[in-house]
């Protein structure tokens, strides 16, 4: 019976009732060892009604075996034949490799967990699950990181996620925590009278104070006082125990056989092998073991539960170890070494090792490489690490914590990735291969998540092409002109081929060198050859280079398709970057949000900082384009707190001009002029020479806007020598409208109309060319283009240019109708990512893979889209996609 919990009750049942009707969410039971959440959970599970309840207890003796929880929690579901049928192919093989039933997985941890979540979900039909998940700070990584990325998609899922934990264990990306604290005293009072009848007031109040009225002390002291404590004629002892010390005095008093048994079964819960181990330990006496057991059983400290053995409460564990010398406990596990297999042999062996032992440190790497396979990358920097303090050969000591780093890295953790390779540096000593692998990665740590000039350095070190590439990559993302024309001509003397003629090609076209166009094009006519998006992006990079910033968007779609097929989702997250810029450029701005928070999502569960800062970049420009002042400013402002002391200029650079382009777009022309100038005087790390001529065509036309006609003209000049190797229609036609307005010639705004591609582009040609003409007494000619304009704003949503092409175009004589809202306009972010996949001819299944959703959820947002749109197929809301979706068009790595 639960005593005093209505407060904590009402929760739990509000977030179980949401998941009944199709709105799940999760929820974090936070308190410490005996506070009652277990209480709490069972009470919460049975009031579900007919919502089916899925179970997990984190064991402790478990925590650094790879999906051990998760085999606990889903085997009901999971080992059911066919059961994994309904999840998307890259799902299933995931799920199947993880709970060990198929050899091999794809290594991804995201295809693991949205697998996990679509299972879930699976699981939930007809009536909803309530996932009930106890200890959680027991949970091992890998499981721990597949349930909570599955967490925090439940919205929309008829799933209830209840997690107890103790103390202050981390539980990332769940906001709703109920504190399970000590009793109120009327409820600490009842519950002593339910056991021990009327006590005297000062007992009672003693109690609860010293136990800080927790419900387990409460009752475990309560039970030991003799009756003349309990009458208050005796005093309590002092100090009362606490902790494991609970059940410290009965684990002593059990016989030296008895705590055997409970050593074993504290280190290892499977009956049988408990059963078997007790058994040798005791001198192959197996009905001693099974004696021995019994009297745990009878001592209500531990029950058989199936096929293993439970403690009853985990101090109780605790209580076991404490009163265990160190030397009992590595027999132990030499013992269960002998009698188990695979991971949990690796790490009994590890229990039972006395300092170094490279056979020991080999079956911790074989098992690393295991759980790496299945996805489970926190498990594989345990156990590689572990590894390496094992390992005798100071060199294999270093490889060993690299590859612990990469895996930890993978799994989300860059923290522990970071230390992990400081000590693999350390460990590396003369080993010039070793410390450049390190080196390398080093590098690569800090691009994505620290200081990239600090990554510049780091890389620029190597002499290998792979470093190189690396180095030019971050010094592209601090703006470092002069640093990548030396690495491109480092490069340089590699030989000949996609990687080495891209790279080579950048540094020495910014160089000035006559060469380096010439091999940026021969890296373009290799790139139908391509196969991963590292190389798509590449080739994005030689095109943005040249000036032609619409194959360069076309480069980068290319990338994010082949991200989302290939199984490569953790580049995705980097990939998105490139394909949500392409969109914002094409005027398709509720697209280009929609990928953003996608990626913005999933860099975060990557631990990909400088990512997390592109994508807030990227829609502080959605929002400043849609006139949305607050928005662009809070999402400016998060950008640049990490771009800037990360020293990251590129998406600095973006971050400022989403605040210049809110300028632009509101009429305040001066305040853009001087935010565009100083977008171009920025110096590296807090500004970017990419950013810097991109937005030349929007600076002339803040400094026409302000009458600064010199400042125009000076920009214009600056353009011209950026462009001078472009090719393409829609580089020349931006070149164009920057002669029309720099020197105002009309001719070059009609070339510019001409040329264009970009619809929305070729919308903000024609607004300014209608403005020039309705001011120049023309207001026939000026209406069609105004009109144009008006259109394709208002089906952008970039409401400040749409009021402004409106107004001009009543000006000129002409008060139409507006122009009908796009129709997409009406769909959600996640919604119109669904729309755009099923106009690519995807299955449900196909779309919940790339999108890291359950095909249930996709089936319910497709559910959502039909009536919203006024339509009843696939067919037509695929019709409808293409008809609306422009052609793609210009972007560099802006």
């Amino acid at each position: 019976m639960l005593y005093g919990r209505s407060a904590e009750i009402s929760v739990l049942d509000e977030v179980i009732a949401r998941a009944r009707d199709g709105a799940g969410g999760a929820v974090v039971l936070r308190g410490e060892a005996g506070a009652g959440k277990t209480a709490l959970l069972d009470a919460a599970a049975a009031r579900g009604g007919a919502m089916r309840v899925l179970r997990l207890t984190g064991v402790e003796s478990e925590s650094d075996l790879a999906f051990a929880a998760l085999h606990q929690l889903l085997w009901p579901v999971a080992g059911s034949p066919g059961a994994l049928d309904a999840l998307p192919e890259p799902q299933r093989l995931a799920v199947h490799a993880a709970l060990g039933l198929a050899a091999g997985g794809a290594g991804d941890r995201f295809l693991l967990a949205a697998g996990v979540l679509s299972l879930l979900v699976e699981a939930a039909a007809p009536d909803g699950l309530v996932c009930v998940v106890d200890d959680f700070q027991w949970v091992d990584r890998a499981s721990a990181d597949a349930l909570l990325f599955a967490a925090r998609r439940l919205a929309t899922e008829r799933v209830a996620m209840l997690l107890a934990v103790r103390g202050d264990a981390v539980v990332k990306g769940v906001p709703l925590t109920v504190e399970v604290r000590g009793l109120a005293e009327t409820a600490a009072d009842e519950l002593l009278a339910s056991r021990h009848g009327a006590l005297p007031v000062q007992v009672r109040r003693e109690l609860v104070t010293l136990t800080g009225a927790n419900p387990l002390a409460l009752r475990e002291i309560a039970a030991r006082l003799t009756p003349a404590q309990l009458a208050g004629r005796e005093p309590l002892p002092d100090p009362l125990p606490g902790g494991a010390r609970l059940f410290g005095d009965r684990v002593a008093a059990l016989s030296a056989a008895a705590r055997l048994a409970a050593l074993v079964a504290a280190v290892e819960g499977d009956l049988d092998v408990v059963l078997r181990a007790t058994g040798r330990l005791l001198a192959d006496r197996a009905e001693a073991g099974r004696a021995a057991l019994a009297e745990l059983e009878e001592g209500g400290l531990a029950e058989v539960s199936g096929a293993g053995v439970r403690f009853r409460h985990p101090l109780i564990r605790s209580a076991v170890h404490e009163a265990a010398a160190p030397a009992e406990v590595r027999r132990v596990h030499a013992v269960l070494a002998e009698l188990t297999a695979d991971d949990r042999r690796a790490w009994h062996l590890a229990g039972a090792a006395l300092g170094q032992d490279e056979q020991v440190a080999a079956a911790l790497v074989a098992a690393a490489g295991r759980a790496r396979d299945r996805g489970g990358y926190g498990a594989a920097a345990t156990a590689l690490a572990r590894a390496a303090e094992l390992t005798p050969e100071p060199r294999e000591r270093a490889v060993r914590l690299k590859d612990a780093a990469v895996a930890a890295w993978l799994g989300g953790r860059p923290g522990q990735a970071e230390s992990l390779l400081a000590e693999a540096r350390e460990r590396a000593g003369d080993d010039v291969a070793v410390t450049m692998e390190i080196a390398q990665l080093r590098g690569r740590f800090e691009l994505n998540s620290g200081n990239a000039a600090e990554a510049v350095r780091i890389l620029a070190a190597g002499d290998s092409l792979d470093m190189l590439a690396d180095a030019s990559e971050a010094a592209a993302y601090v703006g470092d002109t002069a640093m990548i024309v030396e690495l491109g001509r480092r490069a340089a003397a590699h030989p000949e081929g996609f990687l080495r003629d891209t790279v080579a090609g950048i540094g020495l076209t910014l160089d000035g060198d006559a060469a380096g166009p010439g091999l940026l094009r021969r890296a373009l006519a290799r790139a139908g050859e391509l196969e991963d998006p590292a190389g798509h992006l590449w080739a994005a990079a030689a095109a943005s280079q040249l000036g032609e910033t619409d194959l360069a968007a076309e480069l980068s779609d290319r990338a994010g398709q082949v991200a989302r097929v290939s199984g490569m989702a953790g580049q995705l997250p980097v990939v998105l970057e490139f394909v949500a810029t392409a969109e914002r450029l094409a005027g398709r701005l509720a697209r280009s949000q929609a990928l953003s928070e996608e990626g913005l999502e999933l860099a975060r569960e990557a631990g990909y900082e400088n990512t997390v800062a592109a994508h807030l970049a990227n829609l502080a420009v959605v929002a400043a384009l849609r006139g949305e002042e607050e928005d662009c400013e809070r999402q400016a402002r998060a950008a640049l707190a990490i771009a800037v002391p990360h020293r990251v200029g590129l998406r600095a650079g973006v971050a400022a001009y989403a605040r210049a382009m809110l300028d632009l777009c509101l009429g305040r022309h001066a305040a853009a002029r001087d935010r565009f100038a100083a977008i171009a005087a920025a110096g590296p790390g807090t500004g970017h020479p990419a950013v810097a001529w991109r937005t030349t065509p929007d600076r002339v036309e803040a400094a026409v806007g302000a009458g600064d006609e010199a400042g125009a003209r000076a920009a214009l000049e600056a353009y011209e020598r950026g462009s001078r190797h472009a090719a393409t229609p829609e580089s020349r036609a931006l070149l164009a409208r920057c002669r029309g307005l720099a020197e105002s010639r009309e001719d070059a705004f009609d070339e510019a109309l001409r040329l264009h591609t970009n619809p929305f582009e070729a919308a903000r040609t024609a607004l300014l060319l209608g403005e020039r003409l309705r001011r120049g007494q023309r207001p026939g000619e000026a209406r069609a283009h105004l009109r144009t304009a008006w259109e394709t704003f208002e089906r952008a949503g970039a409401r400040p240019w749409a009021r402004r092409a409106q107004e001009e175009l009543r000006a000129a004589g002409e008060s139409g109708q507006a122009p009908a809202a796009a129709v997409l306009d009406a769909l959600t972010p996640q919604e119109l990512r669904i729309a755009g996949l099923v106009a690519d001819g995807l299955s449900s299944k196909q779309i919940a893979a790339q999108l890291f959703l359950s095909p249930r959820t996709v089936e319910y947002h497709l559910y959502k889209i039909y009536p919203k749109l006024g339509i009843g197929s696939r067919t037509d809301l695929a019709r409808l996609v293409v008809l609306q979706k422009a052609p793609v068009a210009g972007t560099g790595r802006l």
